[in-house]
């Protein structure tokens, strides 16, 4: 995988990458086993440090390994990966051990961290799991807190998403149901306003 597209972001503006609601790949890994999956439930908590919440139903495969790594990742799948990004939601590895093999996915992993990240996304963030026992019981939600994270800088530089100088394939997706998504659209600008 050509890398050189990949920047860090700054702390500070983490949050935005989950800011526009898209749909995610949830990663985790623990004592070698990897699993990633789609989940549309997952949103910026806080700004700085970044946290987040996503809910992981107590059945999927990858609740343990993050139960037991303290660890997840979320990614911001784009266009150009729609139809791995159905496969990772539609089959559990709890019922097809090859999944991910079989789902097409490129994964890779960062330096220092040792979650499957999928090729094709558009922003990669890597979270300690706040542990919460009660709210991950009763209501399968995670809180993370964001150690690091990377965009591709074609969609995000400079703290901001740039999509309308982006390849149309490079847009996040945005998940209806029944493998219907839409892409995120195009930049309205109010006047008066610096972001």
């Amino acid at each position: 995988m050509d890398q050189s597209y990949i920047v860090p972001v700054a702390p500070d503006k983490v949050y935005r990458l989950l800011n526009i609601g898209a749909t995610t790949l949830v990663s985790a890994s623990s004592e070698g086993t990897d699993d990633v999956m789609a989940a549309a439930w997952a949103t910026a908590l806080d700004v700085v440090p970044a946290k987040a919440t996503v809910v992981i139903d107590r059945t999927h495969f990858t609740r343990p390994l993050m139960e037991k790594s303290g660890y997840f990742a979320l990614q911001l799948p784009t266009v150009a990966i729609a139809d791995v990004v159905m496969k990772l939601g539609s089959v559990s590895k709890n019922d097809d051990a090859e999944k991910l093999e079989k789902s097409g996915a490129k994964l890779f992993r960062m330096q220092g961290f040792d979650l499957p990240l999928v090729e094709g996304c558009a922003a990669w963030i890597v979270f300690r799991i706040l542990p919460e026992a009660h709210v991950e019981k009763t209501y399968d939600l995670f809180i993370g807190e964001a150690v690091a994270a990377w965009a591709d800088e074609r969609v995000f530089r400079d703290g901001h998403w740039q999509f309308e100088t982006a390849p149309d394939d490079m847009r996040t997706l945005h998940y209806v149901a029944g493998g219907h998504f839409y892409a995120i659209g195009e930049a309205v600008e109010v006047p008066g306003y610096d972001g």
